[in-house]
């Protein structure tokens, strides 16, 4: 790959330039390298990786568009070099938040009985949502954690015991202006 400097031909080029080159630009200079040549068809999986970008493209434009949302974006990305806030904002749609740790030595099925989650994400997880079901699969309770470094929740209305069903999904919320 090579970068162009000062050249008042190529300053500001983007795009493909017939099978041969390909100009884009990074942090403000202009980057020329070799065009792809692909031969092989995609796979299934491949297919499913290039729609989901196409989601994130679109939901990091939208997003860009509601003033709060890119500042959060901004903010990301001037703490990470070569990258903006589109960039952050793609990235964010593209990475899902994980649950990394369950902590039920707390909890003994009771009302007011503490469940602790551990959940993270590249960007910031907004909410995590705890749902409690029976052993038939019926929700029992549902509700929001708190965070305080751990998102914890406190069932208040079910008594359950810790073997039957318990479901807790990390869910990240985003509002999009169009």
């Amino acid at each position: 790959m090579a970068q162009s400097k000062n050249n008042i031909v190529t300053h500001g080029l983007s795009g493909k330039v017939g099978d041969i080159l390909v100009f884009s630009q990074r942090n403000g200079k202009t980057i020329v390298s070799k065009a792809p040549k692909r031969k092989a068809e995609f796979s299934d999986k491949q297919k499913e990786h290039h729609q989901k970008f196409q989601k994130a493209v679109i939901y990091a434009k939208g997003a860009l568009q509601n003033l709060t949302i890119k500042q959060m974006y901004d903010e990301a990305a001037a703490k990470k070099e070569g990258l903006n806030s589109y960039n952050i904002a793609v990235a964010d749609l593209m990475n899902a938040p994980k649950i990394e740790q369950i902590d039920l030595s707390a909890y003994t099925g009771q009302v007011g009985d503490l469940i602790k989650i551990k959940a993270y994400d590249d960007f910031a997880v907004k909410a995590v949502t705890i749902e409690i079901q029976n052993s038939e699969g019926t929700l029992v309770e549902k509700g929001n954690a708190i965070d305080n470094g751990w998102n914890g929740f406190t069932p208040q209305r079910s008594t359950i015991p810790i073997f039957q069903a318990i479901k807790l999904s990390s869910v990240l919320l985003i509002t999009l202006t169009t």
